[in-house]
């Protein structure tokens, strides 16, 4: 029987989509035997609410904390959103397994106009993103961007609270909060490319529990994979974090792989998009030097 500890996020969604996967993970053990212990931690990205990420230190913030409980064996693996992990992990930890991607589109919450089309001229939309901000403005110069924190709950508080016109999510996070009724519009990736990594779940463990890894095995799912490999690629070679408006989504098309990139100057000028095809790849390693070749056309 195994015996592993899970560190996660304290915040309702980490919360829940760590949980779900946990007993995903469990039930795929069966009669082998699994006991998991939670680990709780507070990052430094929970504890800065008022202040956008950009300004701040960047997406790691929200994963610093639990990759040291991981180094220091406190805990055995971490459930991540793929998207706040940075591109290069410390040494000694890896991503062991990646679940099935869940649907990676942006939603649009608003409560008065229901699309993104029917909001009115000078409405406030409040999103943190940079990459968003770029993406919505290309289709509506009109609107008025404001940046937005805390965690679904208290950002759906404040669009209910007429603090905003809009606000801007990750689908995948109102699904796996139960909130999926509270979308306005699934934006399409035509509108707003997703995020690198959106919708998809990581588990990190250090490289050589062997325990851990063979445990996970069961719900790796390699297309999953191979899409955020490629686009990670991309962050690498254009240097993504948060100070940057980046985006990145990998599908499968039947034998291929379809990689469609957007990035711009962090003042969202010289906005650079890209669409290429490649045979789908076999290795997850071929998948990322694809995405770094593409990124790197843009830079």
């Amino acid at each position: 029987m195994a015996s592993l500890t899970y560190a996660t996020r304290k915040s309702p969604l980490a919360l829940a989509q760590c949980r779900a996967f946990i007993a995903s993970l469990t039930a795929a053990a069966g009669n082998q035997g699994l006991v998991m212990t939670e680990l709780l931690v507070t990052t430094t990205g929970d504890r800065i609410q008022d202040r956008p990420l950009s300004e701040v230190g960047g997406k790691g913030l929200f994963v610093k904390e639990i990759e040291e409980a991981l180094i220091e064996g406190r805990a055995d693996l971490a459930v991540h959103s793929v998207k706040d992990v940075p591109a290069k992990l410390p040494d000694g930890l890896v991503l062991a397994c990646l679940p099935l991607r869940a649907d990676p589109r942006d939603v649009l919450v608003a409560p008065r106009h229901g699309s993104l089309a029917n909001l009115p001229s000078g409405a406030r939309v409040g999103t943190s993103s940079l990459r968003r901000v770029v993406s919505l403005r290309e289709a509506r110069p009109d609107l008025t961007f404001l940046p937005v924190r805390g965690n679904v709950d208290t950002r759906l508080r404040k669009v209910d609270a007429g603090e905003f016109d809009a606000i801007v999510l990750a689908g995948a996070g109102l699904r796996r909060l139960g909130l999926e009724g509270r979308a306005s519009e699934w934006l399409s990736p035509e509108v707003s490319l997703p995020a690198i990594g959106q919708g998809a779940l990581g588990i990190e463990i250090r490289a050589n529990d062997e325990t851990a890894r063979a445990t996970l095995r069961p719900l790796h799912d390699a297309d999953t994979a191979i899409a955020v490999a490629a686009e990670r690629g991309v962050m690498v070679a254009l240097d993504g974090d948060c100070r940057t408006p980046i985006a990145a989504y990998a599908t499968r098309q039947g034998a291929f792989l379809e990689l469609r990139v957007m990035v711009a100057d962090p003042d969202g000028s010289r906005v650079r998009r890209a669409s290429v095809r490649a045979p789908w790849p076999l290795h997850e390693d071929e998948a990322h030097a694809f995405g770094r070749e593409v990124g790197g056309t843009l830079r």
